[in-house]
C-alpha cells in the first residue's frame, strides 16, 4: 500500500475520533439526553434515546460520506429548510443559555447596560451572513 494512502487513512481516522469524542463530550457534559428525559418524563425509554442518538450519528456519517441525492420539489425543500433553520437556531440559543455566553460576553465587551444592542447585533449579523451566503455562494 502506498504511504500516502496510509497517511490519509490515519488522518481520517484521527479526525473521526476527535469528532466522536467531541460529540460524546457535548452530550455528556451538557446533559442533553438526561435533561430531555426529565422534562418529558420518559425515563423508561432510555434505550430508545441511546439507540436514536447512535442511529442518528451513524446515518449522518453515512450520508456525509456517500453520494446520496434526493429529488424533491421546491415545495418540500422550503419547509424542510425552514425547519432545519429553526432547529439550528434553537439549538444555538439553548447552548448560549446553558453556557451563559451572552452575559459573559456583555461583561467582557463592557455592554452590561446595553445588552439588547448586543443581542440585536448578533441576530442581524446572523441574518446578513446567512443572506450573503445564500445569495452569493449558492447562486454563483
Amino acid at each position: 500500500m502506498n504511504i500516502n494512502i496510509l497517511f490519509i487513512m490515519f488522518i481520517g481516522f484521527s479526525g473521526g475520533l476527535a469528532v466522536g469524542a467531541g460529540f460524546v463530550a457535548f452530550l455528556t457534559i451538557l446533559g442533553i439526553i438526561p435533561r430531555l428525559m426529565q422534562l418529558t418524563k420518559t425515563l423508561s425509554f432510555i434505550r430508545f434515546y441511546e439507540c436514536g442518538v447512535l442511529l442518528g450519528a451513524l446515518v449522518g456519517c453515512w450520508f456525509s460520506l456517500s453520494d446520496v441525492h434526493f429529488s424533491m420539489s421546491a415545495f418540500w425543500l422550503m419547509p424542510m429548510g425552514l425547519l432545519d433553520g429553526i432547529f439550528i437556531g434553537m439549538l444555538a440559543a439553548a447552548l448560549t443559555e446553558v453556557l451563559n455566553v451572552i452575559p459573559i460576553l456583555a461583561k467582557r465587551v463592557g455592554m452590561e447596560r446595553n445588552i439588547i444592542i448586543l443581542l440585536m447585533a448578533i441576530v442581524f449579523g446572523k441574518i446578513v451572513g446567512s443572506l450573503f451566503h445564500w445569495l452569493y455562494f449558492i447562486d454563483h
